[in-house]
């Protein structure tokens, strides 16, 4: 077995110790994690190793995906969860590839106006911070349905690492407490979440066994009975009450309700590759696919990476395609999204047709169609020695959800309602103008920016990518893609090279610290551009990848490579890639 854990250092000083210049950067990253039979990446060590061991037990990748969205619940309580949802794509070796969408609903009672004071202006806090922000969650059904339709193992035998870990506990390292430490303010205000997570009120210390009994039965009865435990038993009894008792809106009949969606992925090319990623309602694939058919018409290798020229096109595809994404796209089941013309190689003509060569785009100008996502996600990428690939994104929206747990559950619950379009016009909490394609409405699912992806290269898989991000998603998801294919960057360096973004509005180039040098900052800024470290760089994302036959394109190229090859981000600091 083969692993690679990041040091338990401070993103700044691990990561950036020596990046001085981009060029020299990618020497500071460790070796990406080489196996020959099968990889897992996550952004918990132990999640990690539950998912291997799986795989070495004859499992497929799906099983293996499904055990750890069950031990992410428990050992990576930030974002892995019971009571949120997300989405799952699936590459099968037969090089079929279908989505999940388990990501969650909006109660059959909630409304349009619901976030809204008399005067009609959002009431703050209040898609955020209590039981009313709580979404229908997705996640147990959509490990059911995997299992079901595309596992092999029974169900005990993939819950059953999550159990032993909920009841027994696990030690607590530096990473697990420093995921901890934006959380423990807001846990601590809830009786049944400050029971768990926290010690006569105060935060864990380092070798701290954390313990989660409540948790344990919980998966137990979803081990017993499966969904049916979650959505018709108690689970949902409990849920409910803890609902009604502090204001929330969520009913019995929601959680009967609640059904997985099997879609087909949205799928394009760029470069002689083929992408398979997130449908709506995620604006994930259809977003990522845009940006690549606009910067496909420009040699971008040969431009270099983080040169002015080629974060000039990539800022203006970004800002062309964000516009799209904000005010056009919503779940399939209320809008007709408008996917044959977003991932279509004319539009992505037209589109460079508009792009100034010598002077920034102005975003207001732009024409608008209608009228804050959360870091706190997490992604995995799976593959077993058969070539079945798995991508997992999924979520509680904010770092532990609204904070609250129902009592006698051990489940945290999701903040998801904040990703719908509050009110028209009005910026969510990263920014993002959204209109009227994404509003509230019974059933619904909230717009989401998660992009789980997998990517081919003549019939067989060739990258299983994604990350958490927020609104950030599609752009690390994007970068990590073309640093492979484009700038021939080995797998760790792709995924730990410094990274820009830009959504629209803001008009703003947001960057991480060192990714563009001062001399190319000064071209862009006389452009017109408006450039700035985005102040929240140190939470910028988590990427999971695993890259196959090769370190790189080269030798991926040449045939003289493992079969395997995953990737942390430097970023993740609990995370680890092994294979085996």
């Amino acid at each position: 077995m083969q692993q690679f854990r990041p040091k338990q250092l401070s993103f700044t000083v691990a990561f950036w110790l020596g990046v001085a210049q981009f060029a020299p950067a990618f020497g500071a990253s460790p070796a990406p994690v080489e196996a020959q039979n099968g990889m897992v990446v996550t952004a918990q060590h132990l999640a990690s190793q539950v998912g291997v061991d799986v795989l070495k037990s004859g499992g497929n990748a799906v099983d293996a995906a499904i055990a750890v969205g069950y031990a992410l619940a428990v050992v990576y309580p930030t974002a892995g969860n019971l009571g949120g949802g997300g989405f799952m794509t699936i590459r099968l070796k037969d090089g079929t590839t279908t989505f999940l969408d388990f990501r969650e609903r909006a109660p059959l009672a909630a409304t349009k106006t619901m976030y809204l004071d008399k005067a009609g202006n959002p009431i703050p806090g209040a898609s955020t911070d209590g039981y009313l922000a709580v979404g229908v969650p997705g996640s147990v059904a959509g490990f059911e349905t995997a299992r079901e339709k595309y596992g092999s193992k029974k169900r005990e035998e993939l819950l059953a690492p999550a159990i032993r870990l909920a009841k027994d506990g696990f030690v607590l390292e530096q990473g697990d407490i420093a995921s901890f430490a934006e959380g423990n303010d807001m846990l601590a205000k809830d009786p049944a979440a400050s029971k768990i997570f926290l010690k006569d009120g105060k935060p864990f210390e380092m070798g701290a066994t954390l313990v989660q009994t409540d948790l344990a039965k919980s998966l137990t009865q979803i081990s017993d009975k499966g969904a049916e435990a979650f959505y018709k038993g108690e689970i949902a009894d409990l849920i409910v009450k803890a609902s009604i008792t502090n204001g929330g809106i969520l009913a019995k009949e929601d959680f009967e309700q609640y059904k997985v969606r099997e879609l087909k992925p949205v799928e394009c090319t760029y470069r002689g590759y083929d992408i398979a990623s997130s449908p709506p309602p995620s604006s994930g694939g259809l977003i990522i696919c845009e940006i690549l058919n606009v910067l496909e018409g420009y040699p971008i290798a040969y431009l270099g990476y983080g040169s002015a020229e080629t974060t000039r096109l990539m800022v203006e595809a970004m800002r062309h395609a964000y516009v799209d994404r904000n005010t056009a796209l919503g779940d399939p089941d209320f809008i007709d999204n408008p996917v044959t013309k977003l991932t279509s190689k004319a539009y992505a003509a037209e589109i460079r047709s508009r792009i100034d060569p010598y002077r920034a785009g102005v975003s207001k100008e732009l024409k608008v169609n209608g009228g804050p996502e959360s870091t706190e996600t997490t992604h995995y990428s799976i593959i077993d020695k058969d070539g079945n690939a798995v991508a997992v994104t999924y979520t509680l929206n904010g770092s532990f959800g609204t904070g609250k747990v129902a009592e006698g559950t051990g489940i945290l619950l999701n903040n998801e309602m904040d990703d719908f379009t509050v009110k028209p016009g009005v910026p969510n909490l990263y920014g993002l103008l959204q209109g009227e394609a994404n509003a509230i409405a019974p059933r619904k699912s909230p717009l989401s920016s998660m992009s789980p992806t997998i990517v081919s290269k003549d019939g067989k898989p060739f990258m299983v990518i994604g990350s958490p991000g927020g609104s950030r998603i599609i752009t690390i998801t994007l970068e990590a893609i073309m640093n492979v294919i484009d700038h021939g960057m080995n797998l760790q360096e792709a995924i730990d090279a410094p990274r820009i973004h830009h959504q629209w509005l803001p008009d703003r180039v947001y960057m991480e610290p060192h990714a563009l040098s001062p001399d190319t900052q000064r071209l862009l800024a006389g452009m017109g551009y408006t450039i700035g470290i985005d102040p929240d760089w140190t939470i910028w994302g988590e990427a999971a990848g695993i890259l196959v036959g090769g370190r790189n394109l080269k030798e991926i190229e040449s045939g003289t490579g493992a079969h395997y090859y995953g990737a942390i981000d430097s970023r993740a600091v609990a995370g680890a890639a092994i294979g085996y």
